[in-house]
């Protein structure tokens, strides 16, 4: 590798870098979390393994705590990829369109429609939350648990809640960023004609 790439290299991951608060408070946390959980992900499959096919013996019920720490894993980089913009999306426009307004304008009909269905989806993630911490009778009793851990239901439904807030927050940041590129573009372009 020569210097040059190594430079560029450098000026990317720090411009990758959380720059204000929250988001260091809140991309630190789901980093953290992140690499815990592949950690103990990893530990649990290889130690379940291990114990079933070395030792002969069965750990029951671990998959009820790998199901747990994959909704978190996922959920959390779901919404670590929204704050990197690598989140999965549809990218031809980018690719394929030339710079101008109309890029632009669907760039943010793009961004539009995205924050408008993870604002539905966190919605219904809210429901979802709720029935399963207040129960279905909404007075705490009868709250939906795991089978063998007795691992209540709504710890996996907070971390799809928790991650489709996480998204939504970083989808209306994308919108409003194209929203500002296509306006300002549109008013400079229209005085220099």
């Amino acid at each position: 590798m020569s210097e040059q790439s190594l430079c560029e290299i450098a000026e990317e991951a720090d411009s990758k870098k959380p720059k204000n608060m929250f988001d260091r408070i809140l991309i630190g946390g789901i980093s953290i979390v992140l690499a815990i959980n592949s950690l103990l992900l990893t530990l649990i499959i290889v130690g379940a393994a291990s114990a079933r096919y070395v030792f002969k013996v069965n750990f029951y019920g671990y998959d009820e705590i790998v199901i747990l720490l994959a909704f978190w894993f996922y959920f959390l980089g779901a919404a670590y990829g929204s704050y990197n913009r690598t989140h999965v999306s549809a990218d031809v426009v980018d690719a394929y369109a030339k710079e101008g307004p109309t890029k632009r304008l669907l760039a943010f009909i793009r961004h539009l429609v995205t924050v408008a269905v993870c604002g539905l989806f966190v919605y219904y993630g809210f429901a979802f939350f709720e029935f399963g911490f207040v129960g279905p009778l909404g007075n705490f009793t009868f709250q939906p648990k795991s089978m063998v851990w007795r691992i209540p239901l709504w710890t996996s439904y907070g971390a799809i809640f928790a991650g489709l807030i996480f998204m939504e927050i970083y989808f209306v940041r994308d919108l409003v960023l194209s929203a500002r590129a296509l306006f300002s573009k549109e008013r400079t372009g229209g005085a220099a004609s």
